[in-house]
């Protein structure tokens, strides 16, 4: 077909996608011009992500059909229908032409090939770069999305990775071939602030450079007021709205998109806040809008009682280089010299970079791995001296809910035997019509139907997936909840709902909840106490409002001036980072210095000294 140079980049005509007898793409058309972003916006579920698997025809190996439709992309200068292209010819298309990352990287990349042979591998198929050109041309990628270290990254695995630096490796792996169009599905989900805010600048420089469509998919409407131009909002399986983005945010039409940013939250509505709310919600009721619930104030935290968890000097630390003989060179010094406190009926945050610590110390607390030093201890008693009988009894009153739903759920069991597993481990309820019907209950809390506790995992969306986790997490009754960037994968209205249901959690059963997440908008509407991680130590420590209005730290205040603004009038021109990235690697005997907190205020410490560079 010849092709105008007025015609668009991509043009998706009257596009319906079929699972079985289920239609959950019904009728949806939008086109995308190069050098423009277009943002598909909606709730869990609504067929965003499946409208973005048939475009890159990958609904074909997940039993999914195009059931109507056509998919128009201009191929170097005439438009193929991407619906109707064979195997062999859509293979050339993807990875270089239409590239996409994912929205779980953990399920993406190969758990037994290294970071750089697999960036390597797109440059030599699609490229025809030698295999040494290809990991030079890695190496570049990886310091392009700021990964530190990146000479030694292209050596580790997958899981040698935290979160944010798998999804940057995918986002990396996706530019290499600098396509005509970048389909990003949730790609700054795992990120934190700063990265995210340096990975939508390195996007749109090669929008400008190279002409790139992109098709942003997110919950995040901070991220698409930032970055988009146009915006199609969607809501069980069809199209509802579409509009400019300016537009879309100033003159919502559909009930369905004013709910959806009514439920944004924004950094800085808890000014003057003492405590935490839970706030009146906007719902879905049919086809038309509804609010529910009360503003109440979340003033649960016991400050009169003994803290439920202590940390004392806690140390982890990964040997990650050895000589020939096997003796260790280098270490990651992942947390170092953390002392926290965290109360009954209490939300504790910890927020701070990719490979800060957050997750580590979320582990180490649930059993998941040793701390190299320092104490961990529990309603007063250290874990150490604990009995390994003692340990597995502890665990049903430590649960944990991580950041990758996908990864954490067995793919061979029913969401309903997963929910049941920690209920049945710990003998919590006997007979088995009783603990069905509490999985259904679960389910129930987390806002999905008792009905799908008989689905497997992968007939989930992220969003459903990152409920079900939390559902199973309720199960135990527990004291402590590790919430380890549990709502990252949720869309705002869902994510709302969450926050609320914890709050209420937390004060029906006094529950201590351990935040981790790189969300600022959402640590300031759930937290009681904020702790600021920086290479693995705390240099700022206080009460919500202390931190948030008051930041005294520079690094506090660079992750709050990331964070994107809910308001495409007000789009900040950030520049790119420059220097080295600072790496908690080091050489074996190399320390680091430990700052030292000091009191501002009654509830507000800061560190004084910041760590010096490693070597």
């Amino acid at each position: 077909m010849p092709h105008s140079s007025r015609d668009p980049l991509l043009d998706v005509r009257s596009l319906s996608v079929r699972f079985g007898t289920s239609r959950v793409v019904d009728d949806v058309s939008f086109t995308v011009e190069a050098g423009r972003t277009l943002a598909i916006v909606g709730e869990s579920g609504s067929g965003k992500s499946v409208t973005s698997l048939a475009i890159m025809r990958l609904i074909d190996h997940m039993n999914g059909t195009i059931d109507q439709g056509r998919i128009l992309f201009d191929a170097g200068g005439r438009q193929v229908d991407l619906a109707q292209l064979g195997a062999d010819e859509m293979r050339k298309v993807r990875g270089k032409d239409v590239a996409m990352i994912f929205q779980e990287p953990m399920t993406s990349l190969n758990p037994v090939f290294t970071i750089g042979d697999q960036i390597a591998e797109v440059l030599m198929l699609h490229e025809g770069s030698s295999k040494p050109a290809a990991l030079t041309a890695a190496r570049a990628l990886l310091d392009m999305v700021r990964l530190p270290d990146a000479a030694a990254m292209l050596k580790r695995y997958p899981h040698q990775l935290s979160g944010g630096m798998r999804q940057r490796v995918m986002i990396a792996m996706a530019l290499a071939c600098r396509p005509k169009l970048l389909i990003a599905d949730e790609p700054t989900t795992a990120l934190d602030v700063t990265i995210q805010a340096q990975i939508l600048t390195i996007i749109r420089d090669l929008q400008k450079t190279l002409g790139m469509a992109v098709i942003f998919i997110t919950h995040d409407m901070g991220v698409v007021a930032e970055v988009a131009d146009r915006v199609v909002v969607m809501w069980r399986g069809r199209k509802v709205e579409e509009g400019a983005v300016a537009d879309i945010f100033a003159r919502p039409a559909h009930p369905y998109t004013r709910a959806l940013l009514s439920a944004v939250p924004a950094l800085g509505s808890m000014t003057g806040e003492p405590f935490p709310k839970r706030l009146p919600l906007t719902i879905m009721d049919g086809e038309q809008s509804r609010v529910v619930g009360v503003e109440t104030v979340q003033d649960t935290a016991r400050y009169d009682q003994p803290p439920i968890l202590t940390l004392r000097n806690l140390e982890a630390r990964f040997d990650v280089k050895r000589t020939l003989l096997g003796r260790v060179t280098h270490r990651v010094h992942a947390v170092e010299a953390v002392d926290l406190d965290l109360w009954p009926g209490e939300t504790l945050s910890l927020v701070g970079e990719s490979g800060s610590g957050k997750s580590t110390i979320g582990r180490t607390i649930q059993q998941l791995q040793e701390p190299t030093g320092g104490k961990v201890m529990f309603e007063g008693r250290s874990m150490a001296a604990m009995s390994a009988a003692e340990r597995r009894r502890l665990r049903r009153h430590v649960q944990y809910i991580f950041q990758d739903p996908f990864a954490s759920l067995d793919p061979r069991r029913t969401v309903g035997f997963s929910i049941a597993e920690p209920i049945t481990t710990h003998g919590l309820i006997d007979g088995a019509a009783a603990i069905r019907s509490r999985v259904g209950a679960l389910l129930e809390r987390v806002g999905l139907d008792p009905s799908v506790a008989g689905r497997y995992p992968h007939e989930f969306s992220g969003g459903q997936r990152q409920r079900i986790c939390i559902a199973r997490a309720l199960a135990s009754r527990p004291k402590l909840i590790i919430a380890d960037e549990a709502l990252s994968a949720l869309d705002v209205s869902v994510q709302a709902q969450i926050i609320n249901l914890l709050m209420e959690l937390q004060a029906d059963e006094g529950l201590a909840y351990l935040f981790i997440s790189h969300d600022m908008a959402v640590v300031e509407k759930i937290s009681h106490r904020v702790a600021v991680l920086y290479l693995g130590q705390i240099v700022e420590l206080g009460s919500r409002a202390a931190v948030f209005e008051r930041p005294m730290h520079p690094y506090t205040r660079k992750l709050l001036s990331a964070v994107p603004v809910a308001d495409p009038t007000r789009r900040p021109d950030r520049p790119m980072l420059d220097g080295e990235i600072p790496s908690p690697v080091r050489r074996v005997g190399d320390l680091p210095d430990i700052v030292k907190l000091q009191a501002v205020a009654a509830d507000h410490m800061v560190a004084q000294t910041a760590s010096r560079p490693a070597t």
